[in-house]
């Protein structure tokens, strides 16, 4: 694929997930003018959705679709748009939507283009710490417009971790309270934040040595899992496949650690 249109992609992305960013960062210092509605309801809890994931939404879809009118769009909030074309834009308006409504501060935006089922551009935004994370195919990972790269550790027992708790009860709860089980005693520590598209930025920068989730959507993963590929690190579903945007169970990490991480996962 063109270069050019790649780079031209990441910048038409940016600029949609900046303008997103700032509707983020105006109401999450005033959340009480905030309307917040349930999206579903789960066994143990409700999804939530404020009016500022579909704003925020809608501004980045009208930024692309200005320059990119033929391409598909598949929205967290606003579903599939259905065009028939061999690219597909993947959003999360926001990524970490508990994490805004309660003015905690990280949550992002992110926006990954699919080419023929494969991720080549993506872009992620903290409008909270102003920072934007951003890769192509081919063309590394950057964070503000420095080159990042995965961090050099290969031992699990020096690695801090971070996990997202399964959201619906079931056999991924059980499956991860062992993997949580099994990777404790063993890192150095493992953190829960509530965005899994920041955990991917964090590992692509080196921030975290590994990171697992299970139960992730389609644009969960699209945008992190190619700044981690990007930056030299792995990403996989819990098996070890490759084709990770049909799988929901998802490691990521340094080559090393995701590896050590695997193959507790295999094992409990």
């Amino acid at each position: 694929m063109d270069s050019n249109f790649l780079v031209g992609a990441v910048n038409v992305a940016t600029t949609a997930a900046r303008e997103a960013g700032k509707l983020i960062s105006q109401n999450i210092v005033q959340l009480d003018r905030v309307k917040v509605s349930v999206k579903s309801q789960t066994q143990n809890r409700s999804e939530l959705v404020s009016e500022i994931d579909l704003l925020a939404e809608q501004e980045v879809i009208e930024t692309l679709k200005s320059t990119y009118p033929d391409h598909n769009i598949i929205g967290e909030e606003s579903g599939d748009q259905g065009t028939d074309s061999e690219y597909c834009w993947l959003i999360d308006p926001i990524d970490g939507t508990h994490n805004f409504i309660h003015a905690h501060p990280h949550c992002c935006v992110s926006i990954a283009l699919r080419f023929q089922g494969e991720v080549v551009v993506a872009v992620v935004y903290d409008p909270i710490r102003n920072e934007l994370f951003s890769a192509h195919k081919g063309g590394g990972a950057q964070l503000e417009g420095r080159r990042i790269r995965v961090s050099q550790n290969s031992r699990l027992k020096d690695s801090l971790l971070c996990t997202g708790f399964p959201y619906r009860s079931g056999a991924n709860l059980k499956r991860w309270m062992k993997t949580f089980a099994g990777l404790m005693p063993r890192a150095q520590s493992i953190h829960r934040t509530g965005s899994s598209v920041l955990d991917f930025a964090y590992v692509a920068c080196g921030r975290y040595d590994g990171f697992w989730e299970f139960g992730l959507s389609e644009w969960d993963i699209a945008a992190g899992s190619l700044l981690v590929k990007e930056a030299g690190g792995l990403v996989t579903d819990e098996a070890g496949g490759v084709d990770i945007l049909t799988s929901a169970n998802i490691v990521a990490g340094t080559p090393k650690v995701h590896e050590k991480i695997l193959h507790i996962i295999k094992n409990v």
